[in-house]
């Protein structure tokens, strides 16, 4: 059914509680579970405004990519499940449904959180990605209570 689950991450309790299911998901199917980070690097278009960190910043963003798809990794490593980690570059969502579609996934485990009874009105990553991509999402959500500090 699915032999490659993709669980992208950006460090949050939400990404947390997706790599758990997705981790689950791949115990019971034998499947390898991808973690992807994608840096969203902030500014506007390089040929407008180019920043004299900007290298920096490139820098710290891989290193904290390494940092959270090294968690994934980890996890699937405790549950006995094969992890391919990856960063990329680019807008998240576009990213997300690129890699999938390179990489031959069979499904996407995504997680949203808390956003109260109006938050639902505003687009995130995960609908985006619901959008555009070919494969199943299954997303995870936070709850109220767990998303109290």
């Amino acid at each position: 059914m699915y032999d490659r689950i993709l669980v992208p991450t950006d460090g949050s309790d939400e990404a947390r509680k997706a790599a758990e299911h997705g981790i689950e998901l791949a115990t019971a199917l034998g499947a390898t579970v991808h973690t992807l980070y994608v840096m969203d690097l902030p500014g506007v278009p390089r040929t407008l405004s180019l920043r004299d960190d900007e290298e920096e910043i490139r820098e710290e963003y891989e290193q904290y990519g390494e940092r959270v798809t090294g968690e994934v990794s980890d996890m699937a490593s405790e549950a006995g499940v094969e992890c391919v980690a990856e960063l990329r570059s680019g807008t998240p969502h576009e990213e997300i449904v690129k890699y999938a579609a390179d990489e031959g996934i069979d499904a996407i485990v995504m997680g949203t959180g808390y956003q109260g009874q109006l938050g639902a009105l505003l687009g995130t990553i995960v609908e985006k990605v619901v959008r555009t991509a070919t494969v199943p999402v299954i997303s995870t959500k936070m709850t109220e209570t767990e998303s109290r500090p």
